[in-house]
């Protein structure tokens, strides 16, 4: 009764008012034929429309909810999947095995179209440990502890620098858009595809200046062919991985970062942020940090994405400079793109996005200079609060005069809220006069879809725990299977695979080796079977006399078996006449060189 001839109808007529249709029309401005439709019954359009939807309003309501909660919490639902849910939902409105259909192809859409609270869109994959709910907090603290070191009134905006790696693809370009014949069906172009990756550190301040950079050729030697473009006061290395180590980033600190910036600081501090890589924060870094007043900040780990400005501003141009010096280079007859070209290639490119603009952008967008953390907070949704039952509707409700205006009841959402419905509709049973009856009706109806409502929450819910309950057992297979050793050979069919693990079980029981005990040699011995597959065949011919050991040999040989200084000699039972006597080779045990603690951010 949500349209305006039935509103219209359910306030009836005015003191002194022409008892008619026609009066109620023209005062209420509805078709006069629309009030005799709803007077004798006919539903409207809306009301009609509804009735045929797979699933009813207070149903598509109970989805909806249930796909902005999962969304929340980071995990948003495909539109694919959306039908399932919907099936879900429509199967335990029956208790009888008769199938249920599916909803059809399009209703999703339809679904999508109906909510204005929901929107498709296309997201990307991303780290679940870089997802706002795992990295809020790391946020805020991170503007907490950097806001006290940029308030320094010693720490100017031409000191306070970044630094960060990036690895660069020879030539692998993206898909563009082109112009070709109309009878061409191909969609896809040649191209030399190079998939070597070189590593190039970049350093930017907050000024909008950007240091020298250090590329790092994935190699072990330098080649003379690979830097035959003029770089001038460029530093290059070579690891065997590609990527930097602890010694290459002590030598881009005390090669490229401190002759560059000492200058320029006049006995300032300088503050250089950088990400939590490991060889940032070796000993010797520290202690070259320490001594030439240089703060080092470390990022939180997982938020370089959102608040480093090499990440956040120049490395996108930066990658999209050097694709399309590389496809200027392809058309100039080049099949491929190799380390030769690097160079020529990575140079013209890092002047077009290392300018002024980008690196000052850079510095914004992370909420750095000028220092505004709600820059990156406001696009950093706060992570929802632990999960908990709806709170109570809030509803209004009483006896209504018969002379007010009907007023449209509020569908309850919490048990609290049910029983104050339920008592309204008993009260109102009592009496049996026009409105009262079309309040009652009212009331049922909203009784019948809080009912539909938690019907359709609890297959949700009830089709989510089975989910995660088959997930859970399928973990709890893989956790629970140790990895052995099967076979050796190169091809094994899943065969094989099963009968090598059925003989391996059956020799531990044989063994007596328990599922997470230590093997027990009594049990080996009596079976008769070899502790190991790498066990020495025992010799049973007596040993012959040792000879002399000298010096040497005998402290050696004492120190193994016990006899130091502090430590007694251990006694052995001596084996009888007769049994192989099995020589065990003894570890010693040689204390780990002592590692620096690695630093925390300040």
């Amino acid at each position: 009764m949500s349209d305006r001839a039935s509103k219209a109808l359910a306030e009836g007529f005015l003191p002194g008012e022409r008892r008619s249709y026609d009066a109620i029309s023209k005062r209420k401005k509805v078709p006069l034929s629309t009030l005799h439709h709803r007077a004798r019954g006919r539903r409207p359009r809306e009301e009609k429309a509804q009735s045929q939807q797979y699933l009813t309003p207070s149903e598509e309501k109970a989805l909806e909810k249930f796909l902005i909660l999962i969304s929340d919490l980071g995990k948003p639902v495909r539109i694919k999947f959306v039908p399932s849910l919907a099936l879900s939902i429509a199967r335990q409105r029956s208790t009888t095995e008769k199938p249920i259909k599916p909803p059809g192809k399009n209703w999703a859409r339809g679904f999508e179209k109906r909510h204005p609270a929901l929107r498709s869109r296309r997201v990307k994959a991303i780290d679940w440990k870089r997802h706002e709910n795992n990295t809020y907090d790391k946020i805020t603290y991170w503007f907490e502890v950097i806001g006290k070191v940029l308030q320094d009134p010693a720490v100017f905006p031409e000191n306070v620098y970044n630094m960060d790696e990036t690895g660069v693809m020879l030539c692998m370009l993206n898909s563009v858009k082109v112009l070709v014949g109309k009878d061409d069906p191909r969609d896809y172009r040649g191209a030399g595809v190079k998939r070597t990756m070189v590593t190039a550190i970049e350093c930017i301040s907050a000024s909008g200046r950007s240091l020298l950079p250090m590329i790092i050729w994935p190699a072990t030697t330098h080649r003379s062919n690979w830097t035959t473009f003029p770089t001038p006061g460029w530093h290059y290395a070579c690891s065997e991985s590609g990527y930097t180590d602890s010694k290459i980033s002590l030598e881009w600190l005390t090669r490229v970062f401190d002759p560059q910036t000492k200058g320029r600081a006049n006995q300032k501090p300088r503050v250089l942020i950088c990400d939590g890589f490991g060889t940032h924060e070796t000993l010797e870094i520290l202690e070259f940090c320490f001594e030439n007043n240089i703060i080092l900040c470390r990022l939180p780990s997982h938020t370089s994405h959102k608040l480093q400005p090499c990440d956040v501003g120049v490395f996108a141009p930066l990658k999209a400079a050097y694709r399309d010096q590389a496809e200027r280079l392809l058309r100039g007859g080049a099949s491929t793109v190799g380390k030769e070209h690097f160079t020529s290639l990575y140079s013209p490119a890092r002047e077009r996005a290392f300018t002024k603009r980008n690196i000052t952008a850079s510095w914004a967008a992370s909420g750095l200079f000028p220092f505004n953390p709600d820059r990156v907070l406001r696009h950093t949704p706060k992570p929802p609060a632990q999960l908990t039952a709806p709170e109570a509707a809030g509803m209004q409700v009483g006896i209504y005069p018969q002379d007010d205006v009907l007023q449209t009841p509020v569908t309850p959402v919490s048990a609290e809220a049910l029983t104050s419905l339920h008592n309204i509709i008993k009260q109102e049973a009592q009496t049996h006069n026009g409105p009262s009856i079309q309040r009652l009706q009212r009331h049922v109806q909203k009784l019948a879809n809080a009912a539909q409502v938690s019907f359709a929450d609890r297959a949700l819910l009830r089709d989510q725990n089975q989910f995660l309950h088959r997930m859970n057992n399928e973990a709890k297979v893989r956790r629970s299977t140790r990895s052995v050793v099967l076979g050796k050979a190169k091809v094994m069919s899943f065969e094989d695979i099963e009968e090598a693990r059925a003989k391996r079980a059956a020799k531990e029981v044989i063994k007596g080796k328990g599922q997470r005990g230590r093997k027990r040699k009594s049990a080996a011995l009596e079976a008769g079977e070899p502790e190991s597959d790498l066990e020495l065949e025992l010799d049973p011919r007596p040993e012959p006399e040792p000879e002399p050991e000298p010096e040497v040999a005998r402290a050696a040989k004492e120190a193994i078996t016990g006899k130091g200084k502090r430590g007694q000699k251990c006694k052995m039972a001596t084996p009888e006449v007769g049994e192989p006597v099995l020589e065990v080779a003894q570890r010693i045990e040689v204390p780990e060189p002592w590692r620096a603690p690695v630093a925390k951010m300040i």
